[in-house]
C-alpha cells in the first residue's frame, strides 16, 4: 500500500514538475575573444559516463545546428574554427515539506486549536536534476572562449528532448558573436 501511494506521488511529482519550464541557464565568456572570427564548429564526443538517450542526443545536435546556424555558424566533419564540448551529469534531490495545521495566528503569538501540540505533517519529494554544459572551445589556442550550463529536471526521453531544445536555445541567444536573432 504504502509504495502504490509513493508511486502515485512520484507521478504527480512529475507531472506537475514537467508543466512548468524548469531549465534555467547561466552563461559566461572570455571577453578578450573576437567572436565574429567563429564561423565552424564540430560537436565534441561526449566522454561522459553518462549519456544521452537517442532522442536527446539528436535533439542536441539538431538544436545546435539550427541555432548557430542564426549566427552564421556551421557545422563541418573536418577543421572548425569552435570545438564545442559537451558535460551531462545527473543529481537526485529530495525535497522534505514539513507543515502544522490546527495552529492560529494570534497578537501575541500562535495558539492551538487541540490540547497539546498539533499534528504535523510530513511530504517528501525525490526527483532527479540533469546539468547540460557547452563549452565552445577555440580550436586553434585550446582555450575556452564561451560556456553556457543548463540545469533542469529529468524525466522521460521525449521530455528531456524538449527541455534539451530549450536550453540550447537559451544558451546560444547568449552567445555573444555571429549575427543575434
Amino acid at each position: 500500500m504504502s509504495t502504490l501511494l509513493q508511486r502515485c506521488l512520484f507521478a504527480a511529482l512529475g507531472l506537475s514538475l514537467s508543466a512548468c519550464s524548469s531549465v534555467s541557464v547561466t552563461t559566461d565568456y572570455d571577453h578578450s575573444a573576437s567572436f565574429d572570427h567563429y564561423r565552424t564548429y564540430t560537436l565534441a564526443p561526449s566522454t561522459d559516463p553518462v549519456g544521452l538517450s537517442p532522442s536527446s542526443e539528436a535533439a542536441l545536435r539538431d538544436s545546435l545546428r539550427t541555432h548557430l546556424a542564426t549566427r552564421n555558424i556551421a557545422e563541418v566533419a573536418g577543421n572548425a574554427d569552435l570545438h564545442v564540448v559537451r558535460h551531462i551529469s545527473t543529481k537526485e534531490k529530495r525535497v522534505v515539506n514539513q507543515s502544522s495545521y490546527g495552529s492560529v495566528p494570534y497578537r501575541y503569538g500562535r495558539y492551538g486549536m487541540w490540547a497539546g501540540a498539533p499534528p504535523v505533517y510530513t511530504d517528501v519529494s525525490q526527483y532527479t536534476v540533469g546539468t547540460l554544459i557547452l563549452d565552445f572551445v577555440d580550436a586553434k589556442s585550446q582555450k575556452l572562449v564561451f560556456r553556457g550550463i543548463a540545469t533542469g529536471t529529468v524525466s522521460d526521453p521525449e521530455a528531456n528532448a524538449e527541455r534539451i531544445r530549450e536550453a540550447v536555445e537559451k544558451i546560444v541567444q547568449s552567445y555573444p558573436g555571429g549575427v543575434k536573432p
